[in-house]
């Protein structure tokens, strides 16, 4: 069963398609490496260290109507009704796991409050170039050992490809390694477990 997360609500499906898109980050530079344009020099490994801690899904705040702002939002600068944005999300964010917490190499998944858990190494990184000729970075870790209901692999895509602390993060996983490669339709994406859906609505907004 293929399983995947990632790409920010206000963004998600403009990465994968290669659409241009701002964000603040405080530099020319880092603006352009966030909306996909960056040399192959620029990438770096990267550790299970970026993302430590415990995150919670958005897609239960798209379904109890917590996101309409920005679908309204994407709806007055975008070429979709908000009920299409509403469906086109429901699509990218529905996943069965509710949160994922994270800490050293221990990735403990829930589906229903039922934790799955396994030890993860580094299984380098893939470049993925899309259709504008924009691209993104997908860093990836095999499970070395764990629960069965834990995922053969993970591949995370946050818009950065450097070591940096994740704001938030879009995880693709499942078992078959190439099969995650080629998933760009179905994206949940997971916040710090702490905001609340007023944050989290705050946070998307600002991009």
């Amino acid at each position: 069963m293929l399983m995947a997360t990632a790409l920010l609500i206000s963004n998600a499906a403009e990465a994968a398609s290669g659409t241009k898109h701002t964000h603040a980050h405080g530099s020319e530079q880092s603006d352009e490496i966030y909306q996909g344009y960056f040399e192959d020099s620029q990438i770096k490994a990267r550790t299970l260290s970026d993302w430590e801690g415990e995150w919670q899904s958005v897609y239960p705040y798209l379904l109890d109507g917590s996101l309409e702002p920005v679908l309204a939002h994407k709806a007055e600068q975008g070429d979709k009704t908000v009920e299409e944005y509403r469906a086109y999300y429901q699509t990218g964010y529905s996943t069965d796991v509710e949160r994922i917490d994270i800490n050293g190499d221990i990735l403990t998944f829930y589906r229903d409050g039922n934790p799955a858990q396994a030890h993860y190494a580094s299984d380098g990184h893939e470049i993925l170039t899309y259709k504008k000729g924009n691209r993104g970075v997908r860093y990836i870790f095999k499970k070395t050992a764990g629960d069965d209901a834990a995922p053969m692999f993970i591949q995370f895509s946050d818009h950065a490809i450097a070591p940096n602390k994740a704001d938030h993060y879009h995880l693709y996983f499942g078992d078959d390694r190439a099969s995650l490669l080629k998933e760009l339709t179905n994206w949940p994406t997971y916040y710090p477990s702490s905001m609340t859906a007023e944050d989290i609505v705050e946070e998307m907004l600002a991009h």
